[in-house]
């Protein structure tokens, strides 16, 4: 099988929830006995230039007749006429992250032999936007690998977010709440790429040297490796203030780790975050609002009965999550009702 894979796949700058799901299901597939054969593409996905849009289409003309070929969202979704010179000779299957909701996405899914989308907020938001046939659409959520559970402190006051600097992982709506706790001990870690969207970071920047919380707030770029499981290893509370979300894999991370969870109730968030037994492994306030978040803060620092009952939470959820092999079966299933087709 192919697969065609954003040109930055491998660049420990710019580390992302699609990237690592891409790598986990291609080493997840050649473990599992497929032939493997992938595609970087460079290009300024998902705003490709014409010349990369053109390197892709002969890219696509090399692939032998009726090869099965698994491609990224963030390329296929916006070369719908690409993708339809090669629908009739190629067994194309979209691995969908996050649905773009517009025409030219609806226009590069038509010409899907299968469809994967990696949670199933995604597939509801794909089966209502484009009316595509339920029998169509795959879901393979991300899986988590186990790690050390982490006990935290009894202040609680280890806070942590992992999402690149970016509006609409909306750092900026946490910084505003944590201005208005203040007066509580607290530390915020923030790890994630700061060049996506420079002008946010020099906003966000500004925010916390106007609030006095610069001595606070840690802004440490990506981390991975040791060097990444160390603060979560330190860290109390994961604390994930995204507008818009279809999965988050950082949430499974935090919670594989016994760590309780604060988020927005966006997307896909509530159902990534999960129950145990009714009871949530953390906190959801609305999207948009720091007064809420500032609250849901408040609540957190103040009462050690709920921190206490939150990580009973949060370690009982550890116990049920999946792992990556979870996720290559459901791809497997996937691609082989493309081979059948």
């Amino acid at each position: 099988m192919h697969v065609v894979l954003p040109g930055d796949i491998d660049d420990p700058a710019t580390p992302s929830g699609g990237n690592g799901y891409d790598r986990r299901v291609c080493a997840g597939l050649a473990t599992a006995g497929w032939s493997v054969h992938e595609h970087p593409v460079p290009g300024s996905w998902p705003t490709p230039a014409p010349a990369e849009q053109t390197r892709l289409a002969e890219l696509l003309t090399t692939l032998p007749e009726g090869a099965l070929v698994l491609i990224d969202g963030l390329v296929a979704s916006v070369v719908p006429d690409v993708l339809a010179a090669h629908a009739g000779r190629l067994r194309l299957v979209p691995l969908v992250h996050l649905p773009r909701d517009d025409d030219t996405e609806a226009r590069a899914l038509a010409g899907a032999t299968v469809i994967i989308a990696t949670s199933t907020w995604t597939r509801d938001r794909l089966l209502h936007r484009y009316a595509l046939p339920p029998s169509l659409v795959h879901v393979a959520a991300p899986g988590v690998d186990p790690a050390p559970p982490v006990t935290g402190s009894p202040a609680g006051s280890a806070l942590l977010c992992v999402a690149a600097v970016a509006a609409h992982k909306g750092q900026d709506l946490l910084v505003e709440a944590l201005a208005a706790v203040a007066d509580r001990p607290w530390t915020l870690t923030c790890i994630g790429p700061l060049h996506r969207e420079p002008d946010f970071v020099d906003r966000l920047r500004t925010r916390i040297a106007t609030h006095r919380l610069g001595d606070r707030i840690r802004l440490t770029g990506p981390l991975t490796g040791d060097r990444l499981a160390a603060v979560y290893a330190a860290a109390d509370l994961l604390v994930h203030p995204s507008r818009g979300e279809t999965y988050a894999m950082v949430v499974t991370e935090a919670l594989a780790r016994g760590i309780p969870v604060l988020a927005t109730e966006v997307g896909g968030l509530p159902d990534t975050l999960g129950r145990v037994a009714g009871e949530r492994p953390g906190m959801l306030v609305p999207p948009e609002q720091p007064q809420a978040l500032a609250e849901a803060l408040r609540r957190w620092l103040d009462d050690a009965t709920l921190r206490e009952r939150l990580r009973r939470t949060a370690a009982r959820r550890r116990a049920t999550l999946d792992d990556w092999t979870s996720t290559t079966v459901r791809i497997t299933t996937a691609l082989e009702e493309a081979m059948a087709s």
